[in-house]
């Protein structure tokens, strides 16, 4: 630490050296280094370390007043000690001078220590002031106690003017100061007006004529989106209604001609007489994958059944799918199908067994599959004929029920995704089922018209068939047509 103090006195004495320089000069000279004296430490050694025994002597005595002074520091010497002013601060031996470093370091610390010197006086100074105005404020409350003032107070924001007479401040001002505090009160009070006034002009003030014009646009523009937006949203509606009103408009129109259609055929044939239930057919003139009939009534469980109908094929090819009935586990439960060059076939749950039938001459023809689960046997019949019969068809197998029953299209999901190479082209009639095996004579009861035995599980009922995309229902006598076939 004395090193350090030392290297600093050093620095000191190499920028202000004293006894030489003017005396314009030697009173900020003293100054510093009287605080740079009062920084140092009362150590083990005095100022004959840093001075000579003469200088000490003649900076700590007195100061005579008047005459000429001794100098404070005639000299400045830096004793060559171990630690003081050390070259590299490491331990004795020869000076050789700080290092750059070090000095850079010495310098700022200098600077700090005149910076601290120079605040230190600013502040004693600040205080001073404020002393003299507090002691002046403090006479004129005396005097304002023994003379009350008669004139009006000063301005606000101004400091008032001090009595003549009162300490610290001359007996009377000069004309010149109160006729420029008379003008800086007048300046005062009219920057108060104009602070006054500035937010009433502010408020009061009407825009630029271009501004009100853009913003005049502004809001017919606004004002214009708004009334054509209404307007969309209005056309929108009106169009939403006539769609719906379309629409409707257009189904009683077709409702409406096919009841005209009706009337003209009953017209034309005559009065209707009475007409069964049975006696329609369905007629599904293109091969495609759109147009079926469909059956309202499922199948219940089975263990047996017989299914007959009357058909006519006008197919090319294959006769396609009469009928089929699918369950959600099984597409395949039930199918009778002659498809491209195959012959005709009874599949039950997938399983196939072939049938000799003969039905691409395009006349009716009277078709009867008969199947029961024991043993798997199966008979064939057509126009009251049996035709075929084998077993091991499906054996021990119960026909799933809530299925559904689809003619004209085969089943490859419950109910839809036909395939238009396998559709029936051509007309059904009479399709019945019962939940066993029919004997031989029934079933060529029903095939020459002796016989009108209806299905006791799915009965040939015109409320009881829907028809879709383009299929027709028509009158059908079974029995004359199969006649005049």
């Amino acid at each position: 630490m004395l090193a350090f103090l030392g290297a600093i006195i050093c620095i000191i004495a190499s920028v202000h050296p004293a006894g030489s320089a003017a005396p314009a000069a030697a009173a900020p000279a003293a100054d510093n280094d009287s605080a740079a004296a009062a920084l140092l430490p009362a150590a083990d050694k005095g100022l004959g370390a840093l001075h000579g025994p003469a200088e000490a002597l003649a900076s700590a005595g007195p100061r005579l007043p008047g005459g000429p002074q001794p100098p404070l520091f005639s000299r400045f010497v830096c004793t060559p000690l171990s630690a003081e002013c050390p070259a590299t601060g490491t331990g004795p031996g020869p000076s050789t001078g700080p290092g750059p470093e070090e000095l850079l370091a010495l310098r700022s610390a200098a600077a700090q220590l005149r910076r601290t010197a120079l605040e230190q006086k600013e502040r004693i100074r600040m205080d001073q002031e404020t002393i003299r105005e507090l002691t002046g404020k403090l006479s004129r409350c005396e005097g304002g106690l023994r003379n009350p003032p008669a004139a009006a107070p000063p301005a606000a924001g101004l400091r008032a003017a001090p009595r003549p007479g009162t300490m610290g401040h001359p007996p009377a001002e000069p004309p010149a100061v109160r006729e420029l505090e008379e003008a800086v009160r007048a300046l005062q009070d009219r920057i108060d007006r104009i602070e006054q006034e500035l937010p009433a002009r502010t408020n009061g003030s009407s825009p630029t004529a271009p501004a009100l014009a853009r913003d005049a646009l502004h809001t017919k523009m606004e004002q214009l989106e708004e009334q054509l937006l209404s307007k969309i949203l209005t056309l929108q509606k009106e169009r939403q209604a006539a769609n719906t009103d379309r629409s409707q408009q257009q189904h009683n129109i077709e409702k409406e001609l096919n009841s005209l259609q009706n009337r003209v055929t009953e017209l034309e044939h005559g009065p209707p007489g009475y007409s069964p239930p049975d006696a329609f057919k369905v007629t599904i003139p293109v091969q495609n994958n759109y147009m079926y009939a469909r059956m309202k009534k499922s199948l219940p469980e089975l263990y047996a059944f017989t299914i007959c109908m009357w058909l006519k094929s006008k197919a090319l090819a294959g006769l396609g799918t009469p009928f089929s009935y699918s369950v959600p586990t099984q597409s395949n439960e039930i199918v009778l199908l002659e498809w491209g060059t195959n012959p005709l076939e009874l599949l039950i749950n997938d399983k196939v067994a072939q049938l000799p039938l003969s039905l691409k001459d395009k006349a009716w023809h009277h078709v009867c599959v008969a199947w029961t689960t024991r043993d798997g046997k199966w008979s064939a019949y057509q126009d009251g004929e049996q035709r075929g019969a084998g077993e091991n068809l499906a054996s021990w197998h119960a026909i799933k029920p809530q299925g559904v029953i689809i003619l004209g299209q085969e089943q490859d999901t419950l109910g839809g995704r036909f395939d238009a190479t396998q559709a029936f082209v051509g007309e059904l009639a009479q399709f019945n089922v019962w939940d066993h095996m029919l004997a031989p004579a029934e079933i060529l009861g029903l095939a020459n018209c002796t016989s009108h035995l209806q299905g006791n599980v799915i009965q040939w009922d015109d409320q009881a068939v829907e028809v879709f995309g383009g299929a027709s229902k028509a009158g059908f006598a079974a029995c004359e047509e199969g006649r005049k076939a």
